[in-house]
């Protein structure tokens, strides 16, 4: 098969910060050899990943507050947040999203 699998237990990486609020926070590239991220954040956002430098908006990946998510990537991928939209269905508050890199 062609896809990483998720591992149970994986080696714990570096570790990043975004804040975020209307403005987009955007991180460092992943390290060479990180295939996996696991997200937490404080607060509901949504999150863009890809090459480059990236530039979320509230039409991509939802993650609401407090949950944890993995993530498959590429090497030198890149994430950036943003804090969710209202629409009447969440609060919207500024936050942190915690990156960590998983191999």
């Amino acid at each position: 098969m062609s896809f990483f699998p998720k591992h149970h237990a994986s080696r714990v990486g570096a570790s990043q910060t975004i804040a975020y609020d209307a403005s987009v926070g955007i991180a460092n590239a992943f390290s060479a050899g990180t295939y996996q991220v696991r997200l937490a954040a404080n607060s509901a956002c949504h999150y863009r990943i890809g090459d480059g430098v990236q530039t979320a908006t509230t039409a991509d990946t939802f993650l609401p507050a407090n949950i944890i998510e993995y993530v498959i990537v590429s090497p030198g991928q890149r994430i950036s947040a943003i804090k969710a939209a209202t629409n009447g269905q969440v609060t919207a508050t500024a936050g942190t999203l915690w990156v960590t890199e998983m191999s």
